[in-house]
């Protein structure tokens, strides 16, 4: 049975109405992070900070890494805080051996597992409400900072009205299919949530850089609303602290801080199963906004095919098109803001794959989240 042409009419509207819809967003939204400028600081005031490092069982990344976090370039007093909950390999011993060299080193050592808190949090709460200081600055045990200069530019927003700080979590570049796909996905997650959060709606931060006030995180009685959820010790928290006013973003290349991605794709896409399970204790109009974007992302591509076999190839190809230069524009300028602009030549493919990754891990959405500590 042959379709009315009617059918196919439809079919193409429906296709414009995505697209419009897209670029709403790219115009809307994301055009903020590609225009953003650090604003300009006449007068650097730094100001004391506790950073805060949960490890379990990282003696080999802590190794590596701790020196880059412990050697930064900051006059102002600060401490570092690091919580070794329950390791059973050489943690322990490494934090002493650090301790012999740095004196503001305050290890924290977690002998019991918390009952009925999964995760992270009980020792992220133990580091943050063991802290001198007011500003918290967080990261993880396996990342490093960009450069001596992290806890400068991170701290650098803060003034009477701001209490929330988002930084970028970047990866190390590695020549592999997978490292790009990876970098992309957190590349593209970032210009959602720094430019959310630059419109006035912030919804997430993550905690591989991230700064808050010490006062924030007492005042909302830290994790005890999301404690029975295995993650969300850094989405989950800013999604229920963050306000229109209280939320500044740092995307300078010497804030960011690295870490190493996964190895495999098993790997990947167990992690990031965890943490999509999460969305959906979201506010509503944060998962409204983050679910419309994708459900029309998810269909351009089937929509553009059958518009092209069934319609009008020309017409369909100037309507993609209207998103295609809208989009290349804007993650042109994003990416080289986000250090990310070697991946730039390969977004129609990464565009093309996110159709994919949405089969692969919407269905984490409705899954049980696993208790896994990270």
């Amino acid at each position: 049975m042959i379709l009315p042409e009617i059918v196919f009419q439809i079919i193409f509207i429906v296709f414009c109405a995505v697209i419009a819809i897209q670029v709403f967003y790219y115009l809307f939204f994301f055009s903020r992070l590609a225009a953003y400028k650090e604003p300009f600081i006449s007068e650097h005031v730094e100001q004391p900070i506790s950073v805060v490092v949960c490890a379990r069982d990282e003696a080999e990344n802590l190794s590596k890494y701790l020196p880059g976090i412990l050697f930064q370039d900051y006059k102002t007093t600060h401490e570092f805080i690091i919580v070794n909950d329950n390791s059973v390999d050489e943690t322990k011993y490494i934090l002493d051996e650090f301790r012999k060299s740095f004196k503001n080193i305050n290890s924290i050592e977690l002998t019991q597992e918390a009952k009925l808190i999964v995760g992270k949090k009980f020792p992220l709460s133990m580091g943050i409400r063991s802290a001198k200081y007011e500003t918290i600055l967080l990261t993880d045990a396996d990342c490093v900072p960009a450069t001596e200069f992290w806890m400068q530019k991170m701290q650098e927003p803060y003034n009477e009205e701001i209490e929330i700080v988002l930084g970028y979590g970047a990866y190390h570049k590695k020549p592999s299919l997978l490292n790009k796909i990876i970098r992309f996905e957190t590349f593209h997650a970032a210009l959602q949530y720094f430019s959310y959060a630059l419109a006035g709606i912030p919804y997430m931060g993550v905690g591989r850089n991230l700064s808050y006030k010490r006062e924030v995180f007492i005042r909302n009685k830290g994790f005890s609303s999301i404690n029975q959820i295995p993650s969300g010790d850094d989405d989950l928290f800013i999604n229920q602290v963050a306000t229109k006013k209280n939320v500044a973003i740092v995307i300078d290349p010497a804030a960011h801080t690295l870490s190493n991605p996964k190895r495999t794709w098993g790997e990947w896409i167990k992690q990031k199963y965890r943490h999509y399970t999460t969305s959906k204790y979201y506010k509503p109009k944060h998962k409204f906004l983050l679910g419309l974007y994708s459900f029309t992302l998810f269909l351009i591509y089937p929509l553009l095919a059958a518009c092209i076999i069934f319609y009008c190839w020309w017409l369909s190809l100037a309507v993609f098109g209207v998103r295609f230069i809208t989009q290349a524009i804007i993650y042109f300028i994003a990416m080289k803001k986000l250090n990310e602009k070697d991946l730039w030549p390969y977004f129609l493919f990464f565009d093309i794959w996110i159709f994919f990754y949405y089969i692969f891990f919407v269905p984490a959405i409705w899954r049980k989240p696993q208790k896994n500590w990270d």
